[in-house]
């Protein structure tokens, strides 16, 4: 595979710009089918939303679902039912990346704190997240996000702690760095506006810049991802086959650099195009209703 290109696939070693519609999901359901490490667990029906209250069978019918095709789930929160997927996901052989929420509303914050505290003493949790982009979001101080990490880290002393920001917030944030044990970097070449051809190129780009933050500790690319339907960014263009080709594109290079990487998402969201408009609802590899949208899995 060319170092800097993005069209070629290191799995298969070809060129995947013009293959057909079929040899795509072939590609995918290869990669699927060998499993990829992570995944982030979309739990919210249709018509809920954060803040609504999700049950523990609900999670576990979804967690059945893809517990065949993943290493990791990442959770995103530990309240409202939230704090169940952990421990389903124990219960099916699947690590855990931990999510706290964090915003700017400081007794809810003390909720999703004191609740992560105990799933990781419960023993559900691989790896713990104090937050998600809440720099990015301008929610929190870097003072106030590195004092809930701390606090976390004085409570559970066996897992690592670390925190979820856009790849750029940790060159941004050195001190954030320097308190987490393991860096989380969301790296979305299509909320930038790239073209897919040259996707796997930023994507790398995005991920070094982390590592280069990191100054030697882990990097875990805690959310990629490419919608299949909805409004284009610029030059980012969502559609079936882009949306193939991303996936392909990134685990064909994680898996030859032994990279961990959490794909977005699970499951298709509703509720997300009120905050990200109509592309927000196809980021899942499977449809809200739990369906693959991509090949025959049983093929």
């Amino acid at each position: 595979m060319s170092r800097s290109g993005s069209k070629h696939s290191v799995l298969s070693g070809i060129d995947i710009s013009d293959l057909s519609k079929a040899d795509l999901e072939s590609a995918f359901l290869k990669i699927l089918k060998q499993g990829i490490h992570g995944i982030s667990f979309s739990a919210y029906l249709e018509n809920q939303s954060p803040g609504s209250i999700i049950s523990e069978e609900q999670i576990e019918t979804r967690m059945k679902i893809i517990k065949p095709y993943v290493k990791w789930v990442r959770s995103f929160s530990c309240v409202d039912g939230n704090e169940l997927i952990p421990k389903i996901a124990h219960k099916h052989g699947i690590k855990t990346l931990v999510g706290a929420w964090l915003g700017n509303n400081k007794e809810k914050n003390e909720a999703e704190i004191e609740s992560i505290i105990k799933v990781a003493r419960d023993g559900y949790a691989d790896i713990i997240a104090v937050g998600n982009e809440v720099l990015l979001r301008g929610d929190l101080t870097e003072d106030e996000i590195i004092k809930y990490i701390q606090k976390v880290k004085q409570k559970i002393t066996n897992v690592p702690v670390g925190y979820v920001d856009a790849y750029f917030e940790f060159v941004n944030h050195p001190l954030i760095c320097n308190v987490c044990d393991v860096i989380l970097a969301n790296c979305y070449p299509f909320w930038e506006g790239y073209p897919l051809e040259h996707s796997l190129a930023y994507l790398k780009n995005m991920y070094y810049q982390a590592v280069s933050a990191a100054k030697g500790k882990k990097v875990i690319i805690s959310e990629t991802g490419w919608p299949n339907l909805g409004t284009p960014d610029r030059n980012a263009v969502p559609s079936y086959e882009n949306a193939l080709r991303y996936f392909i594109n990134t685990f064909s290079w994680a898996n030859q650099e032994n990279i961990d990487v959490f794909y977005f998402s699970s499951f298709d969201e509703t509720w997300k195009i009120e905050k990200e408009g109509d592309v927000g609802a196809y980021w899942g590899l499977w449809d809200k209703g739990g369906i693959l949208k991509f090949g025959n899995i049983n093929s």
